[in-house]
Protein backbone atom coordinates (compact mmCIF):
# COMPACT_ATOMS: atom_id res chain seq x y z
CA UNK A 1 0.00 0.00 0.00
CA UNK A 2 1.46 3.43 -1.04
CA UNK A 3 0.74 7.06 -0.07
CA UNK A 4 0.48 7.50 -3.88
CA UNK A 5 -0.92 4.17 -5.33
CA UNK A 6 -2.53 6.39 -8.69
CA UNK A 7 0.96 7.71 -9.37
CA UNK A 8 3.27 6.67 -11.81
CA UNK A 9 7.04 7.98 -11.68
CA UNK A 10 8.31 8.51 -15.17
CA UNK A 11 12.15 8.61 -15.51
CA UNK A 12 13.49 9.12 -19.28
CA UNK A 13 17.26 7.88 -18.78
CA UNK A 14 20.57 7.60 -20.87
CA UNK A 15 23.67 6.25 -19.43
CA UNK A 16 22.60 7.01 -15.95
CA UNK A 17 23.59 3.65 -14.12
CA UNK A 18 25.59 5.93 -11.53
CA UNK A 19 22.43 7.12 -10.30
CA UNK A 20 19.04 5.32 -11.13
CA UNK A 21 19.19 3.01 -8.73
CA UNK A 22 19.35 6.00 -5.88
CA UNK A 23 16.40 7.66 -7.90
CA UNK A 24 14.02 4.80 -8.10
CA UNK A 25 15.27 3.54 -4.47
CA UNK A 26 14.09 7.13 -2.81
CA UNK A 27 10.30 7.43 -5.08
CA UNK A 28 9.61 4.30 -3.42
CA UNK A 29 11.06 5.69 -0.45
CA UNK A 30 8.65 8.70 -0.52
CA UNK A 31 5.60 6.63 -1.46
CA UNK A 32 5.48 6.22 -5.37
CA UNK A 33 5.78 2.33 -6.21
CA UNK A 34 4.86 2.65 -9.47
CA UNK A 35 8.13 3.83 -11.36
CA UNK A 36 8.62 3.83 -15.46
CA UNK A 37 12.35 4.05 -16.58
CA UNK A 38 12.33 4.75 -20.20
CA UNK A 39 16.28 3.84 -21.50
CA UNK A 40 17.24 5.60 -24.53
CA UNK A 41 19.56 3.19 -25.55
CA UNK A 42 22.60 3.56 -22.69
CA UNK A 43 25.51 1.46 -23.35
CA UNK A 44 26.38 1.04 -19.62
CA UNK A 45 24.22 -1.20 -17.60
CA UNK A 46 21.59 1.48 -16.84
CA UNK A 47 18.38 -0.64 -17.54
CA UNK A 48 19.77 -3.57 -15.32
CA UNK A 49 20.60 -1.26 -12.37
CA UNK A 50 16.35 0.10 -12.68
CA UNK A 51 15.01 -2.93 -12.54
CA UNK A 52 17.20 -4.63 -9.83
CA UNK A 53 15.49 -1.45 -8.15
CA UNK A 54 12.52 -2.41 -8.58
CA UNK A 55 11.50 -0.22 -11.76
CA UNK A 56 9.77 -1.11 -15.07
CA UNK A 57 12.01 -0.72 -17.91
CA UNK A 58 11.39 -0.44 -21.47
CA UNK A 59 13.60 0.53 -24.17
CA UNK A 60 13.13 3.76 -25.94
CA UNK A 61 11.74 3.32 -29.67
CA UNK A 62 13.09 6.69 -30.77
CA UNK A 63 15.59 8.99 -29.47
CA UNK A 64 15.75 12.30 -27.54
CA UNK A 65 13.78 13.40 -24.41
CA UNK A 66 10.82 14.60 -25.51
CA UNK A 67 9.91 11.21 -27.58
CA UNK A 68 11.21 9.33 -24.66
CA UNK A 69 8.19 11.34 -22.50
CA UNK A 70 5.70 10.51 -24.54
CA UNK A 71 6.13 7.15 -25.54
CA UNK A 72 6.36 6.61 -21.69
CA UNK A 73 3.53 8.36 -20.70
CA UNK A 74 1.64 5.77 -23.78
CA UNK A 75 2.80 3.19 -21.13
CA UNK A 76 0.91 4.73 -18.09
CA UNK A 77 -2.62 4.14 -16.50
CA UNK A 78 -2.06 6.00 -13.89
CA UNK A 79 -4.37 9.18 -13.54
CA UNK A 80 -1.05 10.82 -12.08
CA UNK A 81 2.45 11.41 -13.89
CA UNK A 82 5.89 12.30 -11.99
CA UNK A 83 8.51 13.27 -14.01
CA UNK A 84 12.37 13.87 -13.21
CA UNK A 85 15.52 13.00 -14.37
CA UNK A 86 17.62 9.94 -13.87
CA UNK A 87 20.52 11.43 -13.01
CA UNK A 88 19.58 12.33 -9.21
CA UNK A 89 19.81 16.43 -9.71
CA UNK A 90 15.91 16.34 -8.59
CA UNK A 91 15.87 14.73 -5.48
CA UNK A 92 13.19 12.05 -5.35
CA UNK A 93 12.44 12.50 -1.77
CA UNK A 94 10.69 15.61 -3.22
CA UNK A 95 8.12 14.25 -4.80
CA UNK A 96 5.34 14.93 -2.28
CA UNK A 97 5.63 18.92 -2.98
CA UNK A 98 4.48 17.99 -6.64
CA UNK A 99 2.07 15.14 -6.39
CA UNK A 100 -0.15 16.67 -3.26
CA UNK A 101 -1.65 19.61 -5.69
CA UNK A 102 -2.58 17.07 -7.97
CA UNK A 103 -4.02 14.34 -5.55
CA UNK A 104 -5.61 17.64 -3.60
CA UNK A 105 -6.85 18.86 -7.19
CA UNK A 106 -5.53 22.18 -6.96
CA UNK A 107 -3.69 21.68 -10.10
CA UNK A 108 -3.94 20.11 -13.32
CA UNK A 109 0.36 20.51 -13.62
CA UNK A 110 2.87 21.01 -11.56
CA UNK A 111 6.80 22.87 -11.98
CA UNK A 112 9.26 22.33 -9.87
CA UNK A 113 11.56 25.40 -9.32
CA UNK A 114 14.93 24.71 -9.34
CA UNK A 115 15.65 28.13 -8.66
CA UNK A 116 14.78 27.97 -5.35
CA UNK A 117 17.47 26.00 -4.11
CA UNK A 118 19.77 25.66 -6.71
CA UNK A 119 23.40 23.92 -5.43
CA UNK A 120 26.19 26.40 -6.69
CA UNK A 121 27.51 23.48 -8.56
CA UNK A 122 24.95 22.46 -10.29
CA UNK A 123 24.29 24.68 -12.88
CA UNK A 124 27.29 26.95 -15.09
CA UNK A 125 27.02 30.72 -14.87
CA UNK A 126 26.27 30.12 -18.40
CA UNK A 127 22.98 28.38 -18.12
CA UNK A 128 22.14 30.28 -15.25
CA UNK A 129 21.63 32.98 -17.09
CA UNK A 130 20.06 31.42 -20.03
CA UNK A 131 17.65 29.70 -18.08
CA UNK A 132 16.91 33.19 -16.60
CA UNK A 133 16.45 34.97 -20.10
CA UNK A 134 14.86 32.15 -21.73
CA UNK A 135 12.24 32.33 -18.62
CA UNK A 136 11.51 36.40 -18.77
CA UNK A 137 10.75 35.68 -22.10
CA UNK A 138 8.30 32.90 -21.96
CA UNK A 139 6.90 35.26 -19.22
CA UNK A 140 6.59 38.19 -22.23
CA UNK A 141 5.18 35.87 -25.04
CA UNK A 142 2.99 33.77 -23.16
CA UNK A 143 1.51 35.77 -20.65
CA UNK A 144 2.14 33.49 -17.85
CA UNK A 145 4.80 33.00 -15.09
CA UNK A 146 5.65 29.51 -14.37
CA UNK A 147 9.09 30.14 -12.21
CA UNK A 148 11.33 27.94 -14.03
CA UNK A 149 9.35 26.41 -17.46
CA UNK A 150 12.73 24.19 -18.21
CA UNK A 151 12.70 22.34 -15.49
CA UNK A 152 12.48 18.70 -15.58
CA UNK A 153 10.70 17.95 -12.20
CA UNK A 154 7.24 18.00 -12.67
CA UNK A 155 3.42 16.52 -12.33
CA UNK A 156 0.59 16.32 -14.36
CA UNK A 157 -2.71 14.17 -14.67
CA UNK A 158 -2.83 12.04 -17.87
CA UNK A 159 -5.83 14.31 -18.63
CA UNK A 160 -3.98 17.75 -18.90
CA UNK A 161 -1.41 15.90 -20.71
CA UNK A 162 -3.79 14.72 -23.47
CA UNK A 163 -4.55 18.35 -23.97
CA UNK A 164 -1.27 19.18 -25.11
CA UNK A 165 0.00 18.78 -28.51
CA UNK A 166 4.03 18.24 -28.43
CA UNK A 167 6.32 17.32 -30.37
CA UNK A 168 9.40 18.51 -29.69
CA UNK A 169 11.79 15.71 -29.65
CA UNK A 170 14.87 16.60 -27.50
CA UNK A 171 14.85 19.29 -24.47
CA UNK A 172 12.47 21.15 -25.81
CA UNK A 173 9.66 19.28 -24.20
CA UNK A 174 9.40 21.20 -21.29
CA UNK A 175 8.95 24.15 -23.35
CA UNK A 176 6.00 23.12 -25.18
CA UNK A 177 4.54 21.25 -21.89
CA UNK A 178 4.69 24.82 -20.73
CA UNK A 179 3.22 26.47 -23.48
CA UNK A 180 0.62 24.42 -24.25
CA UNK A 181 -0.46 24.98 -20.05
CA UNK A 182 -0.31 28.30 -21.18
CA UNK A 183 -2.21 27.96 -24.36
CA UNK A 184 -5.29 25.97 -23.46
CA UNK A 185 -5.41 27.68 -19.63
CA UNK A 186 -4.50 24.40 -17.79
CA UNK A 187 -4.06 24.79 -13.98
CA UNK A 188 -0.68 24.83 -13.06
CA UNK A 189 1.06 25.26 -9.35
CA UNK A 190 4.58 25.94 -8.96
CA UNK A 191 6.46 24.81 -5.95
CA UNK A 192 10.37 25.32 -4.63
CA UNK A 193 11.94 22.25 -5.40
CA UNK A 194 16.22 21.61 -5.36
CA UNK A 195 18.68 20.90 -7.96
CA UNK A 196 21.35 19.55 -7.35
CA UNK A 197 25.02 19.17 -8.57
CA UNK A 198 25.29 15.71 -10.89
CA UNK A 199 27.57 13.03 -9.18
CA UNK A 200 31.29 13.07 -10.23
CA UNK A 201 31.37 10.64 -13.20
CA UNK A 202 27.81 11.49 -14.60
CA UNK A 203 27.95 13.35 -18.41
CA UNK A 204 24.87 15.12 -18.73
CA UNK A 205 23.42 14.92 -21.86
CA UNK A 206 22.40 18.36 -22.42
CA UNK A 207 24.69 20.67 -24.84
CA UNK A 208 23.97 24.46 -23.44
CA UNK A 209 24.60 26.03 -26.98
CA UNK A 210 22.89 23.61 -29.47
CA UNK A 211 20.09 22.38 -27.16
CA UNK A 212 20.04 26.21 -26.01
CA UNK A 213 19.24 27.42 -29.44
CA UNK A 214 16.54 24.73 -29.89
CA UNK A 215 15.11 26.06 -27.05
CA UNK A 216 15.05 29.40 -27.87
CA UNK A 217 13.58 28.47 -31.28
CA UNK A 218 10.61 25.69 -29.87
CA UNK A 219 9.35 29.10 -27.75
CA UNK A 220 9.46 31.73 -30.25
CA UNK A 221 8.05 29.26 -33.27
CA UNK A 222 5.53 28.27 -30.57
CA UNK A 223 4.33 32.03 -30.38
CA UNK A 224 2.62 32.00 -33.87
CA UNK A 225 -0.33 29.82 -32.55
CA UNK A 226 -0.36 31.27 -28.69
CA UNK A 227 0.91 34.84 -29.14
CA UNK A 228 0.29 35.29 -32.47
CA UNK A 229 0.67 39.51 -32.02
CA UNK A 230 4.21 38.88 -30.85
CA UNK A 231 4.71 36.40 -33.64
CA UNK A 232 3.96 38.23 -36.70
CA UNK A 233 4.59 41.93 -35.23
CA UNK A 234 8.10 40.89 -34.09
CA UNK A 235 8.97 39.94 -37.95
CA UNK A 236 6.87 43.08 -39.22
CA UNK A 237 8.60 45.27 -36.75
CA UNK A 238 12.25 43.85 -38.78
CA UNK A 239 10.79 44.47 -42.07
CA UNK A 240 9.77 47.92 -41.21
CA UNK A 241 12.79 49.09 -39.51
CA UNK A 242 14.55 47.49 -42.27
CA UNK A 243 12.30 49.77 -45.03
CA UNK A 244 12.55 52.81 -42.64
CA UNK A 245 16.79 53.15 -42.60
CA UNK A 246 16.75 52.55 -46.47
CA UNK A 247 14.39 55.14 -46.81
CA UNK A 248 16.29 57.47 -44.36
CA UNK A 249 19.71 56.48 -46.30
CA UNK A 250 18.02 57.52 -49.71
CA UNK A 251 16.51 61.06 -48.10
CA UNK A 252 19.54 61.73 -46.79
CA UNK A 253 21.39 60.70 -50.10
CA UNK A 254 19.04 62.94 -52.13
CA UNK A 255 19.18 65.89 -49.88
CA UNK A 256 23.22 65.81 -49.16
CA UNK A 257 24.73 65.04 -52.31
CA UNK A 258 21.52 64.47 -55.37
CA UNK A 259 21.74 61.19 -55.73
CA UNK A 260 18.97 58.96 -56.62
CA UNK A 261 18.16 55.53 -55.71
CA UNK A 262 15.52 53.92 -57.44
CA UNK A 263 16.03 50.26 -56.51
CA UNK A 264 16.42 50.44 -52.89
CA UNK A 265 13.69 53.23 -52.72
CA UNK A 266 11.37 50.27 -54.55
CA UNK A 267 12.85 47.54 -51.61
CA UNK A 268 12.31 50.23 -48.82
CA UNK A 269 8.66 50.87 -50.13
CA UNK A 270 7.80 46.97 -50.07
CA UNK A 271 9.64 46.10 -46.69
CA UNK A 272 7.92 48.85 -44.65
CA UNK A 273 4.52 47.52 -46.51
CA UNK A 274 5.33 43.99 -45.82
CA UNK A 275 5.74 45.20 -42.20
CA UNK A 276 2.51 46.60 -42.10
CA UNK A 277 0.81 43.67 -43.41
CA UNK A 278 2.73 41.22 -40.82
CA UNK A 279 1.59 43.58 -38.38
CA UNK A 280 -2.38 43.72 -39.39
CA UNK A 281 -2.17 40.07 -40.18
CA UNK A 282 -0.84 39.57 -36.12
CA UNK A 283 -3.69 41.88 -35.14
CA UNK A 284 -6.21 39.85 -37.14
CA UNK A 285 -4.80 36.23 -35.89
CA UNK A 286 -4.50 37.17 -32.23
CA UNK A 287 -8.48 38.30 -32.82
CA UNK A 288 -9.28 35.13 -33.47
CA UNK A 289 -7.26 32.90 -31.26
CA UNK A 290 -8.90 35.43 -28.25
CA UNK A 291 -12.44 34.09 -29.66
CA UNK A 292 -11.36 30.62 -29.84
CA UNK A 293 -10.27 30.76 -26.28
CA UNK A 294 -13.26 32.31 -25.48
CA UNK A 295 -15.22 29.49 -26.94
CA UNK A 296 -13.34 26.50 -25.51
CA UNK A 297 -13.74 28.01 -21.78
CA UNK A 298 -17.16 27.81 -22.24
CA UNK A 299 -17.52 24.87 -23.80
CA UNK A 300 -15.40 23.31 -21.06
CA UNK A 301 -18.09 24.66 -18.92
CA UNK A 302 -20.69 23.10 -20.21
CA UNK A 303 -19.07 19.71 -19.69
CA UNK A 304 -18.27 20.25 -15.77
Amino acid sequence: MTDYEDVCALVPTRNEARTIGDVVGGLHDAGVGSVLVVDGHSTDDTADVAREAGARVIEQSGTGKGQAVREGVSHIDSEYVLLLDGDDTNPPEQAPRLLDPLVSGDADHVVGDRTADMHPDAMSRLNRVGNRLINRAFTRIHGADYGDILSGYRAFTRQSFDRMFLSAEGFGIETEMAVECARHGIPVSVVPTTYRARPDGSETNLNPVSDGGRIILTLYSLAKTSNPLFYFGSIGAVFGVIGAALAAYVGYDWFANGVSHEVIVIVAGVSILFGLQLLMFGLLSDLFVTLHREQTRRIEELRE
